[in-house]
């Protein structure tokens, strides 16, 4: 998957040709008993961390929405953190929300 497919593009009122993009929106992940807990060390990365986790690198933004409190503005978590990575087996669903609230 790209890095920019889901985020939609409109027309400018203004003027037919410029284009502004949506704003892409994250689903709220709630915990389980199956989550995955770790503690953060130096080089981890969301992107690397989904890599292990799930296979596919892309889905970053899944362990990123489940720790909110680390914020959204890095791809990097905090050294020492520990961090809730949701179990593999949710990820489809997950993926579902994401396609929902993004239409």
């Amino acid at each position: 998957m790209k890095r920019y497919q889901n985020i939609g593009r409109f027309a400018s009122r203004t003027s037919p040709t410029p284009q502004r993009y949506a704003t892409t929106k994250y689903p709220e992940i709630s915990r389980s008993f199956e989550d995955i807990y770790v503690y953060t060390a130096m080089g981890d990365r969301y992107d690397i961390l989904a890599l292990s986790y799930y296979g596919d690198s892309t889905l970053w933004w899944i362990i990123s929405s489940a720790n909110p409190e680390y914020g959204k503005d890095s791809l990097i978590p905090p050294r020492g953190i520990q961090l809730r990575i949701p179990a593999p087996s949710r990820t489809a669903e997950i993926i579902a929300q994401f396609d929902s609230i993004n239409i």
